[in-house]
């Protein structure tokens, strides 16, 4: 190591080594013809270990220490640091375009999912407008649809009762559960029916059905019967008959269902809905009401909630041929509030082509309290028409009274506008009960009656009456088969 000798006042030390070079500026006043000699051991980190020899000026170890010292030194760690400082440099910015990276993939996710939920709500929407006659199935492929985006991973098992999955206590099945079956296999039928009866209840059926003039004149009579009393001074009052969607099929005075003012959202205790008695005249069996209309829909909870119901017996699709049923009264996923009832959407289950099971978590929003509904929706029988089979709403009819079974509260059934459909539904249902409980005799036309007394024009049609007798007689046979011989 060599004191290359400079201007008077300032000095430059070049320090050599085999691998390293070190550069080191300082002030050192010396004279104009002073060499200095030094010899180089080692470097230690930022330590530099030298040796003086002897000079003419008496420079000695101290005074290169003292000098030093009051140097700035700049030696090859200042390379080192700057080649750390730009590695670091280089795996922050890497880092940060990670970050990005994976940003960029979570907003593309979401927006690809998003437009796809958007679709299928658009096309929800669009069956209000279709006019095509493949409405239910689209509406069912939809349902298929939304099952597959929820649950890509998931394969169900059949099911084959819905009972044991709502409880007293609250939905059992997960929030987001899907399912859908496409068999089906018939249940047996439990009835205390004495099979004597049985057999003359068939009989007479058959007869019944084989005599079309018969059928005719027990029709025409039908329809020449006029309940008494038979008023709907109020469904046709001023304030409610745009909460009605025929004013042919109103709720009678002396037979509706009245609502809690203090608690409707209209202030009004006004809904279309009729109480239908059986056998206990203060208890009803039913609850017999339109499909909710957009501005009725919080009515319709209320309605539920105050009646303590816990089935809902939906007859008819949202629309058909482009004309529109029924109110989308439920949420299509999630919640939706409907004044102070919130609902929930557990669960959805597609039993087979034909209908659907829904269930859902209501709750009272002033007073916290909660209630599972069961919802039933048959999704294939038109307006004015009948099932094209029997036997499927036989089937439907035997899992909504299972799920029923028990329970004291009525059950809601609703078409469009609760007439037609409905009065067929709980006609059957209701004479197939009384035989259940050993009735020896059965008038379907005196029982057909006894529904117009509560609520008009149930059962609108020849044809759907004609459809009841089919499906008694149908259901009849295959209890008489059940039975030990």
């Amino acid at each position: 190591m060599t004191v290359g000798e400079g201007t008077q006042g300032r000095k430059t030390m070049l320090y050599r080594h085999v691998k390293n070079v070190f550069l080191v500026d300082h002030v050192w006043s010396v004279s104009s013809h002073c060499v200095c000699v030094f010899f180089f051991y080692r470097v230690v980190g930022p330590a530099v270990t030298f040796r003086v020899r002897p000079n003419t000026q008496n420079v000695s170890t101290a005074d290169v220490a003292n000098i030093a010292g009051r140097s700035e030194l700049r030696t090859g760690i200042r390379q080192q640091d700057t080649a750390e400082s730009t590695k670091f440099l280089i795996l922050t910015v890497v880092s940060i375009l990670c970050i990005v990276a994976v940003l960029l993939a979570s907003i593309v996710v979401y927006c690809l999912r998003h437009h796809s939920h958007h679709k299928l709500k658009e096309k929800l929407t669009n069956l209000g407008t279709d006019t095509g006659s493949d409405a239910t199935s689209t509406y069912q492929e939809l349902c298929r649809q939304r099952m597959s985006v929820k649950q890509p991973a998931e394969r169900p098992e059949p099911m084959h009762s819905v009972a044991p999955q709502f409880g007293d206590g609250g939905p059992i099945v997960s929030p987001s559960a899907r399912s859908s079956t496409s068999s089906w296999s018939e249940e047996p039928v439990h009835s205390n029916m004495d099979i004597s009866t049985g057999h003359m209840i068939l009989l007479y059926m058959e007869d019944h059905l084989k005599n079309q003039n018969r059928l005719e004149k027990e029709w025409e009579a039908l329809c020449a019967y006029q309940a008494e009393p038979n008023a709907s001074t109020t469904g046709l009052g001023a304030g409610n008959t745009k909460k009605n969607r025929s004013n042919a099929v109103v709720a009678y005075d002396h037979s509706r269902i009245t609502l809690k003012v203090e608690n409707s959202q209209g202030s009004s205790d006004y809904i279309n809905a009729s109480p239908i008695m059986d056998h206990d005249p203060r208890n009803p069996a039913y609850i017999a009401t339109q499909g909710p209309l957009p501005s009725t829909v919080s009515d319709f909870w209320q309605m539920v909630w105050e009646n303590g119901c816990v089935v809902i017996v939906m007859l008819t699709p949202l629309t058909e041929s482009g004309v529109k049923q029924c109110y989308h009264y439920w949420p299509d996923e999630g919640s939706n509030l409907y004044h102070i009832y919130e609902v929930n959407l557990v669960s959805e289950h597609i039993w087979c082509d034909d209908f659907l099971v829904r269930s859902f978590y209501l709750k009272n929003m002033q007073t916290n309290e909660t209630r599972t509904v069961t919802q039933f929706h048959f999704l294939t029988w038109l307006n004015q028409n009948v099932p094209e089979s029997s036997r499927t709403l036989l089937d439907f009819r035997r899992k909504v009274n299972k799920c029923y079974r028990g329970r004291s509260c009525p059950i809601i059934v609703h078409c469009s506008d609760g007439a037609g459909r409905s009065g067929t539904y709980i006609l059957i249902d209701m004479v197939l009960n009384k035989m259940a409980k050993g009735a020896k005799e059965i008038d379907i036309a005196a029982t057909l009656e006894h529904l117009r007394d509560q609520r008009p024009a149930m059962v609108q049609t020849k044809e759907q009456f004609e459809f009841a007798l089919t499906a008694v007689a149908e259901e009849v046979n295959a209890i008489l088969k059940a039975l030990p011989q």
